[in-house]
């Protein structure tokens, strides 16, 4: 018998998470030069990082034998500053995926539920199986979020909502008015988390103030990264906002020193960088233009995106995308996700949506 059988069933029936394919990995399997490839799959900043925050973070460097902070007072700090919210109410993750798994540590267990959309982030369903309960996915509309249905999916053990906005992989969204009278609906023993990693790339007329609701709804918490618009997924930083007493279970359970110290002091400078993100927000509009425009001309189909990436649909998305993957351009399969006809892919630079979009024409052809 493998000691492997010994671990409950709950956590040896999750699949485990497939991330984007690397370039390192790509160059390897097809004999391509790194150099080469596009990789337009996981919705990373194609300006990178600000240089503000690339001083800081070689700035930490040099400090690399000491712990870093594990209470990121000063990150925490830049946070209160800008949000208005007290140093108690964050959790500094490694990464927002950490935020969603602190989550799950701190209110799930076998006999509880969560209740999350169908083609909705990945992450909701592996938390919530790994703490042993249970998940209530409800069915999407218009590939997006059904607040009603998903209201009405709450039953007496149910402890936790999971809701993306923008959604990732369908970048679908979901009006500010909407996402009040969702919570005003929702009881207050169940945790709202308002997953919003794609926030800072919202059209002006689509922008609310979800942290202005926590004086309001007790039970809310919003997630957030400094992975996409921020350029850091490399370092791995996220933060939940919440009620302190929300907080202060979630940082029970976090490990200590889970940021490193570099990732604590870009992120301290990324946070005050405005232009760096409204230079991202505009190259992010511009190229999903380019990209739109181009699905609009070959007769495909695809999901308005309000993040950083489209969803388009292809019929053959394995072929296509391996048709893709020869010519080095790497995009996101979202079959995992219930989509096994659509690909996901990241709005890049101008002349790398270019390259993707005269290599989808041959996949294609």
């Amino acid at each position: 018998m493998s000691i492997a059988t010994l671990a409950p069933d709950y956590i040896r029936s999750i699949m485990a998470y497939q991330p984007g394919k690397p370039i390192s990995e790509l160059a390897r399997e097809m004999g391509l030069l790194e150099s080469s490839i596009v990789k337009l799959a996981s919705n990373e900043n194609p300006l990178g990082m600000s240089s503000h925050a690339r001083d800081a973070a070689h700035a930490a460097i040099a400090d690399m034998a000491r712990y870093p902070d594990g209470g990121a007072f000063a990150l925490k700090a830049a946070l209160c500053r800008k949000f208005g919210v007290a140093a108690d109410q964050l959790v500094v993750g490694n990464g927002s995926n950490d935020i969603l798994e602190l989550v799950s540590q701190a209110f799930l267990a076998p006999g509880l539920s969560a209740v999350y959309s169908q083609h909705a982030f990945a992450v909701y369903p592996l938390a919530t199986n790994a703490r042993g309960a249970r998940g209530i996915e409800v069915p999407a509309k218009n590939f997006g979020h059904d607040l009603d249905a998903m209201a009405a999916a709450i039953e007496p053990q149910t402890r936790v909502v999971f809701i993306a906005n923008p959604n990732n992989p369908t970048g679908t969204f979901v009006s500010g008015t909407a996402l009040e009278a969702f919570l005003d609906a929702v009881p207050r023993h169940v945790l709202v988390v308002l997953d919003e990693a794609y926030t800072e790339y919202l059209a002006p007329e689509q922008r609310y103030d979800s942290i202005a609701w926590l004086a309001r709804f007790p039970n809310l918490l919003v997630s957030r990264t400094f992975s996409k618009a921020y350029g850091l997924a490399g370092l791995r930083v996220g933060y939940g906002v919440t009620h302190a007493s929300v907080a202060d279970l979630m940082n029970r359970v976090r490990q200590p020193f889970n940021v490193s110290s570099v990732g604590l002091a870009a992120a301290e400078a990324a946070l005050g960088d405005d232009e760096f993100i409204a230079r991202s927000a505009e190259v992010n509009r511009r190229g999903m233009a380019q990209l739109t425009r181009a699905f609009a001309e070959l007769g495909l189909e695809w999901i308005p995106s309000a993040g950083n990436f489209v969803t388009f649909k292809v019929g053959d998305a394995v072929g296509v995308n391996q048709a893709l993957l020869r010519q080095g351009v790497i995009v996101r399969p979202i079959a995992a996700y219930g989509m096994p006809h659509w690909l996901r892919v990241s709005v890049g630079l101008p002349e790398e949506n270019a390259r993707f979009v005269a290599a989808l024409k041959q996949a294609l052809a």
